[in-house]
Order: structure tokens, then C-alpha cells, then sequence
């Protein structure tokens, strides 16, 4: 299930990050915060448990989310802004990490490190913030629906109209949250118009 983002706000965010002008102290700022609003987004669909709180004015029941059967999964190196995002919100929830590398021939991907804590039970977030050919998103969804979650979450800040629709068409059941859907790919498999390369753009390398 694809849902875009209609937000002004999230818009406004992810074309400043199109800017060529934003560094990357401004890159990995407004990564975190897209992370940030589309987890607003996204927890709509978390649930909900009572517990019993002391306040200013004495003991009061209230509806929270239980961060500690969330887990945010990061695709390293770009989404690791989007995975503090997530954390600074969810403070109790745990982080897992998956890496993998683009196969310059091929477009596709190849995981060479996994660390994921156990899923059984839990919600499981993956940040990514570029889908191209989707290939990333589709393996690190395949892992992750291996540890038997309960529920996964994709979020991501932009993606190519055929890369997001063949991880839809893979993953029925996977909410999938995006800021904005580009019109297509180029011949080497970049999302156009994108925001560049988002690893090199967030941490600076050339």
C-alpha cells in the first residue's frame, strides 16, 4: 500500500533538500525531520495501551504506544539521519541495521551486513529515503518479513513511480509512507529529478 504525503509542509522539506545549495549539516536536518513527520503519519496505525501515570495534579490513565515492541531499521548509510528522526520520537525503540551496496552494472542491490533485533511481535519501521528501482527497499523488506513482525512500516522521502510500485506489488501488506513520488528513472537507473546521492550528500563525500 503506497501512501504519498499531501503535507505542505513535507513538500516544502523535501524540495529545499533538491537545492544543490543545501550542505550537509541541511541535508541530514531535514532528512531527520521528514522521518519525523512521516512517522506522524505512519503511527496513526500503531496501537494503543493504557497505563497509569503520576502528574502535576495526581495519577491520570492515558493511551501511549508501546516503543518497546517498535523497531526502526535503517538501510545504512543515508537513512541513518531518518533512523535518529524516528528515535528521538520513539525513544524506547530499538534500532536495527541492514547494509548493502549498489551493483554499478546491474541497478540492483547487495546486502553485506545485517544486525536486527528480534521482530516477533513487534512493529518494524525501515527508513530508506531514496527508492530508485526499489531493489534496496524489496530485499531489506524480505529480511525483515523473515523475523515474523507484526507489522511493517516503510518510510521513505522520495521514490521513483516504478521502483515504488514493484515493492507495493511485492509487499501488499507493507504500509508504505512517501514524501514524494518522482516521474522516472535516467539510463543509469537515478531517480529524476531525486535529491542526488543521498549517502555522499548527508555525509559529505565526494
Amino acid at each position: 500500500m503506497i501512501i504519498e504525503s499531501s503535507s505542505p509542509l513535507v513538500k516544502h522539506l523535501v524540495n529545499s533538500l533538491r537545492d544543490a545549495g543545501c550542505d550537509a549539516m541541511c541535508f541530514r536536518h531535514g532528512l531527520k525531520e521528514l522521518a519525523k513527520l512521516l512517522l506522524a503519519e505512519a503511527a496513526q496505525s500503531l496501537p494503543l495501551t493504557e497505563r497509569k501515570i503520576l502528574t502535576w495534579q495526581g495519577s491520570f490513565t492515558g493511551s501511549f504506544i508501546d516503543e518497546s515492541r517498535v523497531v526502526c531499521i535503517s538501510i545504512l548509510r543515508a537513512a541513518l539521519p531518518m533512523q535518529d528522526g524516528v528515535l528521538e520520537v520513539l525513544t524506547d525503540a530499538e534500532g536495527g541495521f541492514l547494509a548493502m551496496r549498489r551493483d554499478e552494472q546491474t541497478h540492483e542491490s547487495r546486502l553485506y551486513y545485517d544486525r536486527i533485533p528480534d521482530l516477533k511481535g513487534k512493529t518494524a519501521i525501515v527508513v530508506d529515503p531514496m527508492v530508485a528501482t526499489g531493489g534496496s527497499l524489496h530485499d531489506a523488506l524480505s529480511l525483515v518479513s523473515e523475523g515474523g513482525p507484526d507489522a511493517i512500516v516503510s518510510l521513505n522521502v522520495i521514490g521513483a513511480k516504478e521502483g515504488v510500485e514493484r515493492v507495493a506489488a511485492a509487499f501488499p501488506g507493507v504500509a508504505i509512507h512517501i514524501a514524494q513520488i518522482d516521474p522516472h528513472l535516467n539510463r543509469d537507473a537515478y531517480i529524476v529529478p531525486g535529491l542526488g546521492d543521498a549517502g555522499d550528500r548527508a555525509f559529505n563525500t565526494p
